[in-house]
């Protein structure tokens, strides 16, 4: 499996690049990749829909335009956004191929697969043409990227034995989650056999900006950083074959490539720490938005929900200003408010994390409105 060749098991999530100006800083990209692979990791990973198309173009230019092919490990998504019948998934994938500059991927996933769009899934035939696609070699693994319940995780394993790996938030805050279920689906995963790729090791960046209290008692254990802690929590789990990071700066890549690089598993220590940090979290009133922005798309309001919800879980935590005028700055130029919610409920229906969305903008424009 490609995950033989992948040198390490730390991953580049490319959803959320380095920007500048609205584009892909693709100078500091460059850099973070070389970097990267001069550390000896090797394992990208990447969707059409990360940044608008701007994930894959990166790829390609900084990446694959620079590297011999074989050098890197790269991993790809169909997501049900972009096809609507069997026919067009096919060119679709040729489309992929070419936005990343590569001949095959070493990894394709069903991308965010639920119970409601596990049905499209099926009556389109993704995974048939997916399997199809691995026999002419143009794919060398199939696997899905997952975001429900273990028992349609079971389902969804169960029917369709062929697939290699599973892609699945983990992390400590969602570990008992009764809406993300980590523990659950990893349990799952073990349970037939199938390698598990972490996505959202620190959800969304919200466990590296923890509350004072929580900070305080990672800092007690005398060294490493509040993400050294939740990527390591991640990557110590028996089976976990990759951990991914969606990493913005150099720093943050240099920061995870220094604890990764040999990487060691959390001590009794540790993992009692981590338990105390969970237990500041579950008190918190916050969101647990992951920011992965699904439910940004299809808005017909133009809400640009995450930020907004990160102003909230700043007003709350930090009770400053600040998060007024970010608020302001995310509802102007055409951008909608919360208030401006009109209750359809498509947010709610991507939304990975489960949230009640449109109960919690009202939460937010009470707030801030």
């Amino acid at each position: 499996m490609a995950f033989e060749r992948a040198k390490k098991n730390f991953g580049f999530g490319c959803m959320r690049l380095p920007m500048r100006g609205g584009a892909v800083d693709k100078e500091q990209f460059a850099a973070m990749a070389d970097e990267f692979l001069a550390a000896g990791f090797n394992y990208f990973d990447t969707a059409h829909g990360y940044l608008g198309g701007k994930s894959e173009t990166a790829i390609r230019e900084c990446v694959a335009a620079r590297h011999p092919r074989e050098s890197f490990v790269l991993t790809d998504k169909l997501t049900e956004n972009y096809f609507g019948r069997e026919e067009d998934i096919r060119p679709f994938f040729e489309r992929q191929l070419r936005a990343c500059g590569v001949d095959y991927f070493d990894f394709y996933l069903m991308h965010a697969q639920n119970a409601g769009n596990y049905a499209k899934f099926k009556r389109c035939r993704a995974y048939e043409t997916a399997f199809a696609l691995r026999r002419e070699g143009l794919i060398r693994h199939v696997g899905i990227s997952f975001h429900d319940t273990a028992e349609t995780l079971d389902r969804i394993l169960t029917e369709n034995p062929e697939i290699e790996a599973v892609q699945i938030q983990f992390n400590y805050a969602d570990y008992e989650n009764a809406g993300v279920q980590s523990r659950r689906c990893y349990e799952m995963c073990r349970a037939h056999g199938k390698p598990v790729i972490v996505m959202e090791p620190v959800k969304g960046g919200t466990l590296v900006d923890l509350p004072k209290e929580a900070s305080d008692i990672f800092a007690s254990l005398g060294g490493g950083s509040n993400a050294s802690y939740a990527i390591r929590f991640a990557a110590g789990f028996e089976g976990v074959r990759m951990v991914l990071s969606g990493m913005s700066d150099l720093n943050q890549l240099r920061e995870n490539i220094g604890f990764m690089r040999d990487f060691v598993p959390l001590d009794a220590r540790e993992r009692a720490a981590v338990d105390a940090v969970r237990a500041v979290l579950a008190r918190e009133n916050a969101v647990p938005c992951t920011a992965c922005r699904y439910c940004v798309e299809g808005c017909p309001r133009k809400i640009s929900i995450p930020d907004l919800f990160a102003c909230l879980n700043q007003k709350k935590r930090y009770k400053d200003w600040n998060s007024d005028v970010y608020y302001e700055s995310h509802t102007s130029e055409g951008r909608g408010k919360a208030s401006d919610c009109i209750a359809c409920g498509r947010c709610e229906k991507v939304c990975p994390q489960h949230l009640e969305i449109r109960k919690l903008l009202k939460l937010v424009a009470r707030t801030f409105e």
